[in-house]
């Protein structure tokens, strides 16, 4: 118990700190409301109008993405400097853990979350068009025909 003693008298004097500030800030902090404290700050700069939109969820999907793949770079790391010393139950194992999180990231491309902006509409029009079937089969002979009518013209 001795050796916990000094974790347990910060712990305490942490609660009362932030306790004691709560409590000072209420009683000594002006009492006086108006409309311009009340409003959210935002750098300054009071809206004129409302904004028009809300940002897409693709917006989201992105940020989510992001933070995945940077918890699993973050538990790589060490993976990679012990990799000799685990072997083949270290590589199995990570390389299930790989998988797992590759599955959210795949299913984020399939529905789109990364197709977006002018980018992606610049690809989607440099692509030939393609024959209908069962499956998308891409035309090259279509692309040679485009080609050759873009330097004709």
């Amino acid at each position: 118990m001795n050796d916990y003693l000094p974790i347990l008298l910060m712990i305490g004097l942490v609660i009362a700190f932030a306790g004691l500030s709560f409590v000072a800030s209420g009683l000594l902090g002006p009492k006086a409301p108006n409309s311009a404290k009340q409003a959210p700050y935002e750098c300054g700069i009071v809206p004129e109008v409302e904004p028009a939109e809300r940002f897409p969820v693709k917006f989201y999907l992105v940020a989510m993405a992001f933070i995945v793949l940077d918890v699993e770079i973050v538990f790589l790391y060490p993976f990679a400097v012990v990799f000799r010393q685990l072997g083949l139950f270290g590589l199995i194992t990570m390389g299930v853990f790989v998988f797992g999180l590759l599955i959210p990231f795949a299913y984020l491309l399939s529905v789109g979350a990364l197709a977006w902006g002018p980018v992606q509409r610049r690809i989607a029009a440099s692509i030939a068009p393609v024959r209908r079937s069962s499956g998308a089969v891409f035309d090259p002979a279509a692309t040679r025909e485009r080609d050759t009518a873009h330097e004709a013209a």
